[in-house]
């Protein structure tokens, strides 16, 4: 079985060629190592080798590793339940998964109670897939506007997507290119609550495709870690 270290190198490695082929700096995407399931020890092993940023999908898990996980950026990366909030609103450095007004008020109302400006990424379902969170582009450019009219502790700075699973990650392109469509949309509009910089897609199975589709943030877990352990 390869090391993390290996695994990590390998992974680095393909991201720089990637980026090479697309006429893009290795320093323009973000490898986020998704730590779900995995334990402190492996994290730790991980940001030894130079990760400098993880993503959690489940509040529990940040909160269970928070204090045992060496320096590093953290990222809620999942679907994330209003009542959750106040456990991560000053503990992530940004939320991925942001998908309706509720769950944007209570960040804007958690991170108001702790002076800060939550920093989050609208996730939209490309697919339409029933089986995923995250809105269409009508519910994008409503969400977008809500947030941006009345949430003065919240700055929007990208998107984030999921794309259906296929073992040909060419089949999943479609989805990347339009929600790379909608962030070129918005880019350009900087101000107090928008900023649009990291656009999030991509994951161990089509990281690549992704990449060359403009990702500025790839969320990459059994690729770093192998396949995921459900028995802690």
């Amino acid at each position: 079985m390869n090391s993390i270290f290996e695994n990590l190198q390998r992974l680095d490695e393909n991201i720089a060629q990637i980026c090479r082929r697309c006429g893009r700096k290795r320093e323009d995407v973000l490898l986020i190592g998704v730590t779900k399931t995995r334990t402190p020890q492996e994290m730790n092993t991980a940001i030894s080798w130079g990760i400098t940023d993880i993503g959690e999908n489940k509040v529990q898990e940040i909160m269970d590793k928070y204090d045992q996980v060496d320096p590093v950026r953290w990222h809620m990366i999942g679907h994330l339940q209003t009542n959750k909030v106040k456990y991560i609103i000053d503990k992530v450095c940004l939320i991925h998964s942001v998908d309706s007004v509720k769950l944007a008020e209570e960040i804007n109302k958690r991170a108001g109670e702790k002076g800060i400006t939550a920093q989050i990424l609208i996730q939209i379902n490309a697919a339409g897939e029933e089986s995923k969170f995250g809105i269409d582009k009508e519910g994008f450019e409503n969400l977008l506007e809500s947030i941006t009219g009345s949430c003065e502790h919240i700055k929007v700075k990208g998107l984030m997507t999921i794309a259906p699973y296929d073992p040909d990650p060419e089949n999943v392109r479609v989805y990347f290119r339009q929600v790379k469509e909608y962030f070129d949309q918005y880019k350009e509009i900087k101000n107090s609550r928008m900023d649009f910089e990291h656009l999030s897609m991509g994951m161990s199975g089509d990281y690549e495709v992704a990449i060359e589709e403009g990702a500025t943030m790839v969320r990459i877990g059994s690729a770093i870690f192998g396949p995921r352990n459900y028995n802690i």
